[in-house]
């Protein structure tokens, strides 16, 4: 077979391969500016208790926590919700994407801490799959990186069950390594998990509804505002 021949073929099956390795995210539906409808997803649960280590509480509390938290803000914004699970429950993950794809106009938003051997390895990390979902994931880490010492694990692309089987716009936000000694000890806070669920409300609604919609609680709004710096001595002489 000619050589040129050959590699037609050789393209033409490339681009067959490329093709039905993204065959996925043509049925997601882009509603990431029209939703009606979050679905709030904490992670882990029941059985399954997800990162654990003695700086932090089991990732199944702190991520249920901060879910409800969210889901409660986005209702006061006058967004409907649906919780995965609201309970100490483990719920699988082919129940969560039956819970996502049943609804019709949505986006889909996993609550989860992550967990290292490095101590050392810290920062807010934030998943998606369909392209659909960028801007939604984007937004959130922003948002999350206005949060006073925080560092910027990136946006990046995964191929996590509840993201690749996902009908809509779908995301999964790691909120903090328990087992750095400082992020585990801060998930153990509950001021710091508003904070948290506040951040995240504020992208959800902004992304659906335009910038300087959502409003904070007066106290949320005073952990934000950076420390008022201390105010000079005058030099002696001028007094």
């Amino acid at each position: 077979m000619p050589r040129r021949v050959t590699r037609i073929i050789t393209l033409a099956f490339v681009a067959l391969l490329a093709a039905c390795s993204t065959v996925g995210n043509h049925g997601v539906k882009n509603t990431s500016k029209t939703f009606t409808t979050v679905v709030v997803d904490a992670g882990h649960g029941g059985k399954d208790s997800g990162a654990y280590r003695r700086y932090g509480p089991p990732e199944k509390l702190v991520a249920l926590d901060v879910a409800q938290r969210l889901g409660k803000k986005l209702r006061e914004s006058q967004i409907k919700t649906v919780m995965t699970r609201d309970s100490d429950v483990f719920i699988p993950l082919n129940d969560r994407v039956a819970i996502e794809n049943k609804q019709k106009s949505a986006v889909f938003v996993s609550i989860h801490f992550n967990d290292s051997r490095k101590r050392r390895v810290h920062g807010f990390e934030t998943y998606y799959h369909s392209g659909a979902s960028f801007d939604l994931a984007n937004g959130i880490q922003q948002k999350l990186m206005s949060i006073p010492n925080s560092a910027n694990g990136g946006v990046h692309t995964a191929n996590f069950r509840v993201l690749r089987l996902a009908s809509c716009p779908a995301v999964l936000v790691e909120c903090g390594y328990l087992s750095n000694r400082s992020e585990g000890n801060q998930a153990r806070d509950s001021e710091y998990r508003e904070l948290l669920a506040d951040r995240i409300a504020e992208a959800i609604v902004e992304q659906r509804y335009g910038s300087g919609v959502y409003r904070s609680s007066p106290q949320i709004a005073a952990q934000l505002r950076p420390p008022a710096e201390p105010a000079s001595l005058a030099p002696a002489g001028s007094r």
